[in-house]
């Protein structure tokens, strides 16, 4: 049965590791499941979750206020990157930015609270032996655009602006080896980890039941329902969030809920190079979740039962270079 996923990924135009654990039994379906991949913003739920912690166990007030100067802000795509003031917030309200639209200065702001190392020391607590959080956002982008050739990621955003398509080609191949699209030197994780991670939140095994409440409730709000969500129709129910980077990495995590009580715990990575279609490899994300939760559920056409292997927007088009997107 990894065939036909690992087939839906190929005529994509992208590498894709998968893993679906149900998580109200045993049942799991992998493909490359404990193979390291880039988290993108799939790593929010971690620090989500760790805030959601503190809120609840009393050492951080959910009330408390913070100011995001407009100077100093992490750059991305949406909210509170593109205010041209300073914004205040409530921390509990950078949470749900965090989850709803992957907001990046919330992220920073929250991390800046927390730390990176609780971040850590949480999902070593948890058994989740792959996954490590390497920095601040902020510090993560900067470095593609030193490993592109740039002082740092808003100088690569100007110099791409005039760039000819040569020299757009050669930043693509720069970028693909930089340090924060390689899970073997920067942030990493695994599928089994992530399904692991959801699995104990819904569970109420990651964190005060408090917490573990919370972070579903809002990753259920998600704005964008463009990958694991379009392989599934109400009444189905997706709690999901979404993970990219520089064009070149996509992925999402999830929880899948039936009608019938049955939930499941998927976690989809991708990789492919600047310039892939974009529609087809968030698609191809859903579809290989569908088929995967289809298998656990022995619904007719995909086999007998749970298999285990051993061991949006339009596309930014060809040429598009690290511009193609920042982690959202």
């Amino acid at each position: 049965m990894t065939r036909e996923i690992t087939e839906l990924f190929e005529r994509a135009g992208c590498q894709g590791a998968l893993c679906v654990q149900s998580i109200d039994d045993d049942g799991e379906f992998a493909l490359h499941a404990d193979q390291p991949v880039v988290p993108a913003s799939v790593s929010k739920v971690q620090i989500a979750l760790e805030a959601e912690t503190r809120f609840a166990d009393g050492r951080l007030d959910p009330r408390e206020r913070i100011t995001l100067g407009a100077a100093e802000r992490t750059p991305g795509p949406v909210g509170i990157s593109l205010f041209e003031d300073d914004a205040e917030l409530s921390l509990r309200d950078l949470v749900v930015l965090m989850l709803t639209i992957s907001d990046n200065p919330a992220t920073d702001a929250l991390l800046a609270r927390i730390g990176v190392g609780a971040v850590n020391s949480s999902a070593a607590r948890l058994g989740l032996t792959g996954t490590v959080l390497d920095s601040d956002l902020r510090t993560m982008l900067d470095s593609i655009g030193r490993d592109v050739g740039h002082a740092d990621w808003q100088s690569m955003i100007a110099w791409s602006a005039g760039a000819s398509p040569q020299a757009m080609a050669r930043a693509d191949e720069r970028l693909l080896a930089s340090r924060a699209l390689d899970p073997a030197r920067g942030t990493r994780t695994t599928p089994r980890d992530m399904a692991t991670l959801l699995r104990l939140i819904w569970t109420d095994r990651a964190g005060p039941a408090a917490a573990c409440a919370r972070v579903p409730a809002v990753l259920a709000r998600q704005l964008t329902r463009h990958r694991i969500a379009t392989g599934f129709r109400p009444p189905v129910r997706v709690a999901v969030k979404s993970g990219g980077l520089a064009g070149v990495v996509r992925n999402e995590i999830g929880v899948i809920g039936y009608p019938d009580g049955r939930r499941y715990a998927a976690a989809v990575f991708t990789r492919s190079r600047p310039g892939a279609d974009e529609v087809a490899v968030n698609c191809a994300i859903g579809a290989a979740a569908a088929h995967a939760v289809a298998v656990l559920r022995g619904e007719p056409g995909t086999g007998a039962g749970p298999e285990t292997e051993p061991g949006a927007g339009p596309g930014a088009g060809p040429g598009a270079g690290p511009v193609a997107g920042a982690v959202d």
